[in-house]
């Protein structure tokens, strides 16, 4: 399900060492790089073969204006992460409404005192490996998490991602969110956790 018509989604923000903005099909040769640099540990929190040794730039060309497009539609958001001279992809944000499929087809648990229904948003992301060791998947965490909190016309959201994606759950689970949400889709190895 997408948004709804009148939705506006935030044009994005600029912090200290990098902004964030809507994905644009002509940002494709530096997504790529980041995609292809950070390979192994997408195919993690992908769960899948994705991307594979000898995807191509053109492959993700077409990956780029079907994102690009469901942005257009307010399907789903998909933001990139760049440094201030946008020169450097350094990851992708998307923000999907909780009723996308993968999420409606899961079983959910709770871990708190939450409620799944309470929920409107989701928000999944990635950083390139490269920019891991400096701290800034876990900048962006925060900054996210605010702009999402002060910017965005939604009741709540929630910070997804695979449960055996072990650094990236390590990393959210040293912040101030907490986990609120197991879910299992049947299609996915992993179940994914939810966070607060």
């Amino acid at each position: 399900m997408a948004f709804a018509e009148n939705f506006v989604a935030p044009p994005g923000f600029r912090a200290d060492d990098y902004l964030i903005r809507p994905l644009r099909v002509t940002d494709n040769q530096l997504d790529y790089d980041a995609v292809m640099e950070s390979k192994e540990f997408l195919r993690i929190w992908e769960q899948s073969s994705w991307p594979e040794d000898d995807f191509t730039a053109e492959a993700n060309l077409q990956d780029m204006q079907k994102m690009v497009q469901r942005h257009a539609d307010r399907h789903s958001f998909g933001y990139t992460v760049m440094n201030l001279t946008e020169t450097e992809c350094y990851g992708c944000i998307y923000i999907a409404p909780t009723d996308v499929s993968w999420l409606a087809n899961s079983q959910v648990t709770p871990l708190a005192d939450a409620e799944w229904s309470d929920f409107d948003t989701s928000v999944s992301f990635w950083v390139r490996q490269s920019q891991l060791a400096n701290g800034l998947d876990r900048r962006v965490l925060d900054s996210v998490h605010v702009w999402m909190s002060n910017d965005w016309p939604i009741r709540r959201h929630a910070i997804m991602t695979v449960e055996q994606f072990d650094q990236q759950v390590t990393m959210i689970d040293s912040s101030d969110l907490q986990r609120a949400f197991r879910l299992v889709d049947p299609k996915d190895a992993s179940p994914s956790l939810a966070f607060i």
